[in-house]
């Protein structure tokens, strides 16, 4: 059976893997003209730390990990005003770890790339089912016929688009953004973070992990929907310079160096709600048809957890494990995209005055009687919807 998977990020390559194991032919196809190395952390929790266990990985993702120390929160003047550990301000637990999203890709590429087909610099401009598979065109490449086309390309999944329709029938809205870029490391960060509430609606974070010789910035900002192009960077660039424009800390330097960092990020925080994940033979996988955004934190959990699940069934039978797939999956997705409005509060504080209160309990925390009970009972949401599947043993499928 030849399946072809559209995004070579996480989500993509994780599911080669687990259908390379199966005994599938698959294929990546990537836009990009390479692997997309750097990024942002990003956490691997709960069920997913066990997918990656079970593809032999751990032990790599573990020893590629950010292994920050911790994170501060810091007024205008640069002042620390509260201060955590690193597990204690990710929530993290047992196994959970932190890794940047590169170096995730990096596993995962390697992993596969000597079963898998990689197609960079293409992606898919067609899609025609019919019976017995689907004809797929490229934007360079020579059409081919798959069996199953598999959308695992992101936020705009362009897979989704032509099975699905238009992304804004899908999209779920926080009127907020956020945008990430590589700085120089000017505060001689030594796997540390620091966090700045600069105004009301405008937050800014800056961190540097292990073995970088660089920082990231983060701007969080909350905005009404913004009309913009999306391939526009300078025009994004221009929106953060603007919402932050005037602002104390360090934040002009930072926007001076975002302005020439080559690997600026910038997008809506938002959702992707979907009523089904396939359609005849397309399904979608990751971002592309749950994006739970970067507010949860559980974005790769999710995709990892998904891969797993829709390989497994996909080996246990076809075309009825799509649909296996969707209902093993649609509880784990709703706990999950859950998490992410009641976290925005606390990224992006409304007013000076949540802020003050946020950070204030911050610094009493460590002090405070059952402080481990105050932790567990603010760690827990998190925690059950990084726990909310059962994996199944699919040994059987092969």
């Amino acid at each position: 059976m030849d399946i072809l998977i559209s995004g070579a990020g996480i989500a993509g390559p994780a599911l080669a893997w687990w259908l390379n194991h199966y005994g599938f032919r698959t294929t990546v196809v990537e836009r990009a003209p390479s692997l997309r190395e750097g990024g942002y952390k990003v956490d691997i929790r709960g069920v997913a730390v066990e997918v990656v266990r079970r593809m032999g990985l751990l032990d790599e993702v573990h020893a590629a990990s950010t292994d920050m120390r911790g994170a501060a929160f810091v007024n205008r003047r640069g002042k620390e005003l509260a201060t955590l550990d690193a597990d204690t301000f990710g929530f993290r637990h047992g196994d959970d770890t932190e890794i940047l999203r590169g170096d995730l890709a990096r596993i995962l590429y390697d992993a596969t790339r000597g079963n898998t087909e990689y197609v960079f610099g293409d992606w898919i401009t067609g899609l025609d089912e019919r019976p017995g598979g689907v004809e797929v065109t490229f934007a360079h490449g020579t059409p081919r016929r798959f069996d199953l086309v598999v959308g695992a390309d992101g936020l705009h999944s362009g897979v989704r688009a032509l099975a699905f329709g238009p992304e804004e029938d899908y999209l779920r809205r926080f009127d907020a953004y956020v945008s990430i870029a590589t700085v120089p490391n000017s505060f001689r960060l030594d796997r540390w973070e620091l966090l700045h509430a600069a105004a009301p609606g405008r937050m800014v974070n800056v961190y540097s992990t292990a073995r970088a010789s660089d920082a990231k910035a983060a701007f969080w900002f909350t905005a009404p929907p913004l009309a913009y192009d999306r391939r526009d960077v300078d025009a994004q660039k221009a929106i953060v310079a603007d919402r932050f424009a005037d602002l104390g800390w360090e934040i002009p330097a930072l926007l001076t160096a975002m302005s020439s960092a080559g690997d600026f990020y910038f997008d809506p925080v938002c959702q992707i709600v979907m009523d089904r994940l396939s359609t005849g033979r397309v399904v979608l996988l990751g971002d592309a048809g749950y994006c739970a955004s970067p507010a949860s934190g559980q974005g790769t959990s999710l995709a990892l957890a998904g891969a797993y699940v829709l390989a497994g069934e996909l080996a246990a039978d076809f075309p009825a494990g799509l649909s296996r797939y969707e209902a093993l999956m649609r509880p784990f997705i709703e706990k999950n995209q859950a998490l992410a409005k009641t976290a925005l509060r606390g990224i992006i504080p409304q007013s000076r005055a949540f802020a003050w209160f946020n950070t204030r309990m911050i610094r009493l925390l460590p002090h405070l009687p059952g402080r481990n009970r105050v932790l567990e009972q603010m760690s827990r949401p998190i925690r059950e919807a990084a726990n909310a599947l059962e994996l199944k043993d699919y040994a059987l499928a092969t």
